[in-house]
């Protein structure tokens, strides 16, 4: 079992930043693939970035150039830096960790077993 625990949302001004924490609990973190998605009201939960344990990263089209994902694994963290934000990257930001091995597909909700609370990220214009 692995717990995620997300924090760092907030209220930011377009074009502002802000830093998402994710701190997991349980199982060696190191093993994992962590992701990070996100579900604005209405819609599908969609990928943001993912980093494999072998720190290979992922990230979405909308995102990249923007966010930077990144982990500690000393700390059992991972990151995920969000710059030049923008009214359509508010949504509520979820953590997640899955362990497929050399299959995995970082790009879909059912590649990762376990899932934060999720924490709310508003960007005002």
């Amino acid at each position: 079992q692995v717990q995620l625990v997300e924090s760092g949302g907030g209220l930011v001004q377009a074009g502002g930043s802000l830093r998402l924490s994710c701190a997991a609990s349980g199982r060696t973190f190191s093993d994992y693939d962590m992701g990070w998605f996100r579900q604005a009201p209405g819609k599908e939960r969609e990928f943001v970035a993912a980093i494999g344990w072998n720190v290979n990263t992922y990230y979405a089209d909308s995102v990249k150039g923007r966010f930077t994902i990144s982990r500690d694994n000393a700390k059992n963290t991972v990151y995920l830096q969000m710059n030049s934000l923008k009214p359509e990257d508010t949504a509520v930001y979820y953590c997640a960790a899955g362990s497929r091995g050399s299959g995995w597909y970082p790009y879909t909700t059912s590649e990762y077993d376990y899932w934060g609370q999720g924490t709310q990220v508003t960007v005002s214009s």
